[in-house]
């Protein structure tokens, strides 16, 4: 009988080990008392931690995309068109992968070095034997406060880079903020914005579900703190664009049988 190489056998065995954690996610989160006060916190940190960095990169993203396209447009005689096509680009794509990669960089780390260095100093052990619910308190918490921030921040990051863009455009036309906004809305539809925003609650729940997986089971010492962090960063920004390319066959699949 064949065996399967160790690289493959190791992938199938990490990949169901995260499936029954993610199931047991989905359990807890219904049963027994909420963790209201904790759930809260987190929402505030993931969201703190993350906006300063997503909105920069969103400004300098609006802003350098527009400046790149610009040429190009006044090339073929549509220029016009401009703050159209960056709108669209923006928020079908380029806002939501670009956020999640973030988002997974800032928290998907701090999720796994947090969890990392309390496994490996015995602190969920000793939650445990004092009768609390470690699993409820650290993953269901973080992991659903990083699955309903995740939407917040890209729409806010959407917005600051259209705002980029905006300046973007001005640097060689002058074109008021209230016609810009209008043009870009004027060409967005709801099949545009929904499949762009829905998947970005996929993101958040693959980003917070790894990282707390990761530093969750870090039982090596203290090196397997940053393996974790670093690890977790790796397994969530792969899943991002797996996620990504799995939504938008869908969404052409739906869009056609509409």
């Amino acid at each position: 009988m064949m065996r399967l190489p160790p690289y493959l056998q190791q992938f199938l065995f990490e990949s169901g080990r995260l499936f029954r954690f993610s199931m047991r996610f989905f359990q807890e989160l219904f049963r027994g008392r909420f963790e209201t006060a904790a759930f809260f916190s987190q929402c505030y940190q993931i969201g703190n931690k993350s906006l300063p960095l997503a909105g920069i990169t969103g400004f300098i993203m609006g802003l350098v995309l527009t400046m790149q396209l610009r040429p190009n447009m006044v090339r073929y005689g549509a220029e016009s068109e401009l703050p159209a096509m960056v709108g669209i680009a923006i928020v079908r794509e380029i806002g939501p992968v670009i956020t999640a990669l973030i988002f997974a960089g800032k928290i998907g780390s701090s999720i796994g070095a947090e969890l990392g260095s309390m496994s490996v100093t015995e602190q969920i052990d000793a939650m445990e034997v004092s009768g609390t619910n470690p699993f409820k308190y650290l993953v269901v918490t973080r992991t659903l406060a990083a699955t309903l921030m995740l939407p917040v921040l890209v729409l806010l990051t959407d917005g600051i880079s259209l705002y980029g863009s905006f300046l973007g455009v001005n640097v060689h036309a002058s074109t008021s903020m209230r016609f810009f906004f209008k043009d870009v809305m004027d060409n967005l539809a709801f099949y545009d914005v929904v499949p762009a925003v829905l998947k970005t609650y996929f993101f958040g729940f693959a980003v917070g579900i790894v990282g707390c997986y990761k530093g969750y089971h870090a039982t090596k010492g203290t090196e397997s703190v940053g393996m974790a962090a670093n690890s977790a960063v790796v397994v969530s920004s792969l899943l991002i664009f797996i996620i990504d390319l799995l939504v938008v066959q869908v969404s052409d699949v739906l869009n056609i049988i509409g």
